[in-house]
């Protein structure tokens, strides 16, 4: 099997490009992969993609502290996937109410659910994909991202069996999330911005206990979900779960 667009490795990391179901994507590994490595799943925040600055750095450091795999997709209508019209009404009506000062749960709500809806089938083509990579193989498969990516990711995690942990946060408690949390029972980091002025105390914590998981952690920091410290994300959750 073989839906590899490009292949280049650099200090240390081999990184390729990928496509399944036209939906763009990127996997980084060991020069030569193990078969059966973990891999994580690595999703962006909203208005990023699936090379963000910070997305790839912390995969670099899955790869070369741990050994491990990741793979990263674009959300619909981000990196390079076109946006739909919906979509840009939706953007634009978070820009506008941000600029105002005005509430944005309403249309983050709504707009995030309707991403989630469309990803996760996504996501788990993805999986499949590449599980059947001989030089992967179906080792144990961790999921991270914060923010859209969390938002994503819930409903992945309580969807997809394959995922044994996840490293989730700075969202609010939204229905569609709520829902999927209780259906999540696995090990789990929830990332929490203490100061956020537009994610309250309140809603991260309700989001948090709704989670079904009896090993849970909840790892505060000062400031808003835009800047979070990088000692936060060296996790040492995979490596525990996974052994």
């Amino acid at each position: 099997m073989n839906f590899f667009s490009d292949d280049s490795t650099a200090d240390g990391v081999r990184r390729r490009g990928f496509l399944v179901d036209d939906v763009p994507g990127v996997l980084w590994t060991t020069p030569t992969p193990v078969p059966g490595a973990p891999l994580i799943l690595s999703g962006h925040g909203g208005g990023l993609h699936k090379e963000a600055p910070g997305l790839v750095a912390r995969a670099h450091r899955f790869v070369l502290d741990l050994g491990y795999t990741v793979a990263a997709i674009d959300a619909p209508g981000h990196g390079d996937r076109p946006r739909s019209a919906r979509d840009q009404q939706w953007v634009d009506a978070l820009l506008g109410a941000r600029d105002r000062g005005e509430p944005l749960d309403p249309v983050i709500a709504e707009y995030n659910g309707s991403l989630a809806e469309r990803s996760v089938p996504e996501w788990r083509a993805t999986l499949d994909a590449l599980q059947q990579l001989d030089e992967l193989g179906a080792g144990p498969v961790g999921y991270t991202g914060m923010t859209l990516a969390s938002a994503i990711g819930i409903p992945l995690a309580a969807a997809e069996p394959r995922i044994r942990a996840a490293s989730f946060g700075g969202i609010g408690a939204h229905r569609f999330m709520l829902e999927a949390a209780r259906e999540v029972a696995i090990p789990l980091e929830f990332l929490f911005p203490l100061d956020d002025p537009e994610i309250t105390r309140a809603s991260q914590l309700e989001l948090f206990d709704a989670f079904a998981s009896t090993e849970k952690v909840l790892l505060g920091f000062p400031g808003s979900h835009f800047r979070v410290p990088a000692d936060r994300l060296d996790t040492r959750l995979f490596p525990r779960t996974f052994g």
